[in-house]
């Protein structure tokens, strides 16, 4: 049983953290970016590791829930709560540090708190690539996208962040400190923590600090926007650049019309690189290393696209420009989204094949529900879907808010048939703790709460969180 912030732990936090290590104003930490919950809590930022870990021993003493916090953009709710009792809010805004870099091994340590662009002009400064690469990469923080296991751009290349961590350091439930900050890329000694930790989503341990895996820069790149028939023919042509290009298709976008839609309706000025808007394209993007020819790339690809009827239309940039633009309209997608205001949506993956079938049946079985119109976009090369739903024109997402557990349902209920996953890269947070019980295989549950009675038996560490009851 835990209870809330009492005045006598909020004085042994300030006498150990200082004036600093509690803020002053914390209504920023006290919401989400969509707006649907106004959370609770005392916040306090300490400025190192052994703060963090004095400040879990006092609240594991008083029997005090730590909710660990980013930067603040998680999507599913993990990072705040409204329920009681009040907990300690553990910001890492203060632990921002690029510890060090190490160009010869393609690694650099980092503190929680770096905000994902520093780390990639970090890695850039040493002629290198942190390819992690997401919307909100100017504000979020390497610990919360750890925590979470964020996926991205480019994880059809380089994999979600959990590919891209060689080690960690984390402050367990009782205040010990995990000093796991390998830069060994073999390591067969045992459990692999790193991985446990890794997608917990803080309910595990606090990580305070990781060991990032760099890439070599890709030295020659291009960016090409392809009008496809369908889903299907984006399937196909995934394959033919998987099959003339390798590994090095960075990224694979899936665009609907609605999406350009969307951007004129929200008065949102994006490029128009294309005569006429297509129902749906792909937006892909190609890295090759010095010397190689990544435009004449495109370009064959193209042609052999359009020899098998699988491109209509399509635009190869020019220029680093051009090629800023064509990702323009993909990056303000998110931003009409909100405009407009969802009924729900739904991170979503799927087997690839299973992906034409699931967008052609799912407008059946949203029907049943109501009238609605469909925004779905997202990382095709990996199987994930933004599947969103929208009012339609003249109407408001507060006009079918008794519709939207329904609209969810069905989104996941065909998700779950089709083999897929109802969260891709968002994790479960507070919002999924229904559908992870509704779609998880029985023994993973069971065992994720072993897992958890072992690591956190106070149950402090995220409370509410992934797991309910605890």
């Amino acid at each position: 049983m835990l209870n809330a912030v009492n005045p006598e732990l909020k004085s042994k936090l300030s006498d150990r953290l200082g004036q600093e290590g509690l803020p002053d104003d914390a209504s920023s930490y006290l919401r989400e970016p969509r707006g649907r919950w106004q959370g609770k809590g005392l916040v306090v930022a300490p400025a190192t590791t052994q703060e963090v870990a004095a400040v879990v021993r006092l609240c594991d003493r008083a029997a005090v829930g730590i909710i660990p916090y980013g930067g603040g953009t998680g999507l599913v709710g993990g990072q705040i709560t409204e329920s009681d009792p009040a907990p300690v809010i553990l910001s890492l805004h203060r632990m921002a540090a690029i510890r060090a870099v190490h160009p010869q091994e393609n690694a650099m340590e980092v503190e929680a708190g770096a905000i994902l662009a520093d780390i990639q002009a970090a890695a850039e400064g040493a002629d290198r690539l942190f390819p992690l690469s997401l919307a909100s990469e100017g504000s979020a923080r390497i610990g919360g996208l750890l925590a979470t296991n964020a996926g991205g751009l480019n994880v059809i290349r380089y994999g979600n962040a959990r590919a891209q961590c060689l080690g960690l350091e984390v402050v367990m439930a009782d205040g010990t400190v995990w000093h796991g900050l390998s830069r060994l890329r073999k390591d067969n000694t045992g459990y692999d923590l790193r991985d446990l930790m890794i997608g917990a989503e803080g309910t595990l341990g606090i990580i305070t600090a990781a060991t990032l895996k760099l890439m070599p820069r890709p030295v020659e790149t291009a960016t090409a926007l392809i009008a496809v028939p369908d889903p299907a023919a984006a399937l196909d042509l995934l394959a033919l650049a998987g099959a003339q290009l390798g590994e090095t298709v960075s990224a694979f976008e899936l665009i609907h019309r609605q999406g350009f839609d969307f951007l004129a309706e929200a008065g949102i000025d994006h490029p128009r690189p294309l005569d006429a808007v297509p129902e749906w394209c792909v937006l892909t993007e190609v890295g090759l290393g010095a010397g190689q020819d990544a435009q004449g790339a495109l370009e064959a690809l193209f042609a052999a696209a359009q020899q098998r009827g699988l491109a209509r239309d399509g635009t190869i940039a020019q220029s680093l420009q051009q090629a800023r633009d064509l990702w323009t309209i993909r990056e303000s997608i998110p931003a009409a989204n909100r405009a407009i205001g969802a009924v729900s949506s739904h991170d979503i993956s799927l087997p690839l094949s299973a992906i034409p079938d699931f967008i052609a049946q799912a407008p059946g079985r949203l029907a049943e529900v109501g009238d609605f119109r469909i925004n779905c976009f997202g990382h095709l090369g990996d199987g994930n879907l933004h599947y969103n739903v929208f009012p339609r024109p003249g109407r408001s997402r507060a006009d079918h808010a008794d519709k939207r557990a329904a609209v969810k349902r069905a989104v996941h209920d065909l998700t779950h048939e089709m083999g897929g996953s109802v969260s891709a890269e968002h994790g479960v947070g507070r919002l999924k703790v229904a559908d992870l019980e509704r779609y998880a295989d029985p023994v993973k549950l069971a065992t994720m709460r072993a897992i958890k009675q072992a690591l956190d038996p106070r149950c402090i560490l995220n409370p509410g969180a992934v797991l309910r009851g605890w």
